[in-house]
């Protein structure tokens, strides 16, 4: 495998209420009804924001910059049994990226989104925003492995 490295440049920060990793709600679904959190983008990056109303859904990837030390293979707290990283949603990665599916409740300014379901600390950099699209990103028939059985919902 060659030996390649980038970078990333943060284009915001989020906002969220949570302060430490263990109020992180575990992906993004918990508390109920869930805060709603802002996403600012630097005034360079805000054009980009441009027509994303109507859109109730958007996808936002983040880099998770207070996680945990990569994990390859750990017992997940809800499992008995040992799990590779890559079959689970555990933030200690080796390269820490969140993914997060959240509510769009519009803007506040022409520079911060309102949205709901993240499961990111205050002060987290954000990498992306792309709009959730039902038609591509859902797929009704997928099955979730080893965590079939631990569903809640």
């Amino acid at each position: 495998m060659p030996d390649e490295s980038f970078t990333l440049r943060p284009i915001g920060t989020i906002s969220t209420p949570f302060a430490t990793l263990e109020a992180c709600p575990r992906n993004g679904r918990q508390p109920h009804p869930p805060p709603v959190c802002r996403v600012r983008l630097l005034a360079a990056y805000a054009p980009g924001l441009r027509s994303l109303e109507g859109f109730s859904h958007l996808i936002l990837l983040y880099w998770l910059h207070r996680g945990r030390a990569p994990k390859l293979v750990f017992t997940p707290p809800f499992d008995g049994e040992e799990r590779g990283v890559f079959a689970t949603r555990s933030p200690a990665r080796p390269n820490p990226i969140g993914l997060s599916v959240v509510a769009f409740d519009g803007f506040d300014g022409p520079d911060t989104l309102l949205v709901r379901y993240l499961d990111c600390l205050d002060g987290t950099p954000l990498l992306d925003v792309k709009p959730y699209l039902p038609s591509t990103d859902a797929e009704p028939e997928a099955r979730m492995g080893w965590l079939g059985p631990h569903r809640t919902g």
